[in-house]
């Protein structure tokens, strides 16, 4: 009982060798390597899908990104993105401590508005369980939906994108932190200048 006690206080103070310590400081690199290859393979996924829709002229319930065209109940279950949103958020929030200065307050930016996706996510999971979707609409309704009702392809990219650009200032920032931050405790940073006297 006492080692546990002791992993739950290192994992709430930062200190210690606790899981939550090293994925931001020792493995805060390769950590955030493994996070950015599932975002970018999940970019890869949605670009798929606009291409498919915009330059081959797909009709949109056969445009289902490259997993869809081998699994296409992966796409369309609500399952499969309310898990991704769920990983985004714990990946945001499990790696923010690792930031520091300007490049948290990016990293805070992209975890805020990734909870207000997860929302709808779960909006859209919760519509899919209880098999009773909102408005009488035939599909799940997301928030934004109920405004666009056909543009839920335009809407996904629209919360990756708005969740992906603050993460990666956050990131640049992160890699080339300003001269008068102090460093992170993490080996990420690609330049450092001396810190102005």
């Amino acid at each position: 009982m006492s080692v546990a006690t002791s992993n739950l206080a290192n994992l709430h103070s930062g200190t210690g060798s606790s899981l939550y310590s090293r994925l931001n400081s020792e493995w805060h690199k390769r950590s955030l390597h493994l996070f950015m290859f599932v975002v970018l393979a999940h970019w890869a996924e949605h670009l798929t899908q606009a291409v498919q829709i915009y330059v081959l002229g797909w009709p949109r319930p056969q445009a289902g990104g490259m997993l869809g065209l081998w699994f296409p109940f992966l796409v369309s279950s609500e399952i499969l993105h309310y898990f991704y949103a769920i990983f985004m958020l714990v990946g945001l929030w499990m790696l923010r401590k690792g930031f520091t200065g300007l490049s948290r307050k990016w990293w805070t930016v992209a975890l805020v508005i990734q909870f207000w996706h997860h929302i709808e996510h779960l909006l859209l999971q919760a519509q899919a369980i209880l098999q009773h979707n909102l408005l009488g609409s035939p599909v799940p309704l997301s928030f934004l939906q109920m405004v666009f009702p056909k543009n839920r392809v335009e809407i996904h990219l629209f919360y990756n994108a708005i969740v992906f650009i603050p993460m990666i200032i956050g990131m640049y920032y992160h890699m080339f932190p300003p001269r008068e931050e102090q460093p992170a405790t993490c080996t990420c940073a690609l330049h450092r200048q001396p810190i102005a006297a």
